[in-house]
């Protein structure tokens, strides 16, 4: 039993031994390249709400991806004001708030005429003011967890930063649920 238990240690150091060899050799992995710094704008963003997944491309190639919070009712596309649903379908960037309350913000043309026209059948406001934003002023070092916006796509601040260089008016975004 002693001699199993002594077998066992010297083979648990052997193995330690061997990754630090590969590691000397080796060293850590190479961190991805930041292909968002290769590039000056980007063409299109999609939204895999499901995923909480934002990615950004030019010319095809994914450049950027960032983890999402959404609205604190994610599921479903948002009907209403007030529903804490992130709406679904394609919008274009037509705005760009560097005094907003949330780091930088970058607006969505939501309501569209058809959002509009549903709401007004169902007698509801539709809402607006959807922003593509970082995370709440006075929050800088933190990336708050969960979902937590009224409807907006929230993203930590450096990542803001980056869209914020990246994303001109008039970039097409596809929120998929």
């Amino acid at each position: 039993m002693l001699r199993r238990a002594l077998l066992r240690g010297g083979l648990l150091i052997l193995a330690i031994g061997a990754l630090f060899v590969l590691w000397d050799r080796y060293g850590p992995p190479a961190p991805a390249p930041d292909m968002a710094a290769a590039v000056e704008q980007v063409d299109h963003i999609l939204i895999e709400k499901s995923a909480r997944r934002l990615s950004a491309t030019s010319d095809g190639n994914v450049v950027f991806e960032a983890e999402i919070a959404l609205g604190f009712e994610p599921g479903g596309d948002k009907q209403m004001e007030g529903d804490g649903k992130t709406p679904e379908g394609h919008f274009t960037i037509d705005r760009r708030n560097p005094q907003s309350a949330f780091h930088l913000s970058l607006g969505l043309d939501y309501p569209r005429p058809e959002d509009i026209a549903r709401a007004k059948a169902q007698g509801v406001d539709p809402g607006g003011d959807i922003f593509i934003h970082g995370q709440p002023n006075g929050l800088s070092i933190l990336t708050l967890p969960g979902d937590w916006t009224a409807g907006c796509i929230a993203v930590s601040n450096a990542e803001m930063e980056t869209l914020w260089r990246l994303v001109p008016i008039g970039t097409p975004v596809e929120i998929r649920p």
